[in-house]
């Protein structure tokens, strides 16, 4: 069995349920505290031992390309202002053993077609697929993406992260059942 050590983040999607804040920005981008929402999931999966992090964007999705892009002119400046911590958090944002590839969706053709875009960049390796417009906060304990990775080298299988919804709202997700393996695992 091999280690998953990719991560897929499709982020292609028009934000509709964030409108009107994503009208003009990627919901991905939308700040929490002090930083873009998706940067909360690429440090998860950093910390989960993913060392590839690949991007499923569409054309309006310039700002995320940027985001995990070099900013030479303004490291450049911070270091010359010896802003030593602001200029740490900057490089911090793609530590350098971490490696980001952009495969841009030229059809939105759903969350599948997306992951599927990612098949040149993942091959045949296992993979997490990280939808970063989900914000779990677990202070003190293991993250989502990391206890997915403990089932996944447990039982050798795919894994899905879920959630309870309200029926109300079951139009607006996926919805799986099965039988249960224990309090946190069932089979689908």
């Amino acid at each position: 069995m091999s280690a998953i050590r990719t991560a897929v983040f499709p982020v292609a999607g028009l934000g509709t349920r964030f409108l009107p804040a994503t009208k003009a920005i990627a919901k991905e981008m939308l700040t929490v505290v002090d930083k873009p929402l998706i940067q909360y999931a690429t440090e998860e999966a950093v910390a989960a031992g993913m060392e590839n992090l690949v991007f499923i964007v569409g054309r309006t999705k310039n700002a995320i390309i940027d985001h995990y892009d070099k900013a030479y002119e303004l490291e450049t400046e911070l270091a010359m202002r010896d802003k030593k911590a602001l200029l740490e958090i900057v490089q911090q944002v793609v530590p350098e053993h971490i490696h980001c590839v952009f495969i841009r969706q030229s059809e939105a053709m759903g969350l599948g077609h997306a992951v599927l875009c990612a098949e040149p960049a993942v091959g045949d390796e296992p993979f997490a697929v990280i939808l970063p417009d989900d914000l779990i906060n677990n202070p003190g304990g293991k993250s989502c993406i990391q206890q997915m990775v403990a089932v996944y080298n447990e039982h050798n299988g795919s894994v899905i992260g879920t959630q309870t919804v309200p029926i109300s709202e079951s139009d607006k997700y996926g919805m799986v059942a099965g039988p249960k393996i224990n309090d946190r695992v069932a089979r689908v």
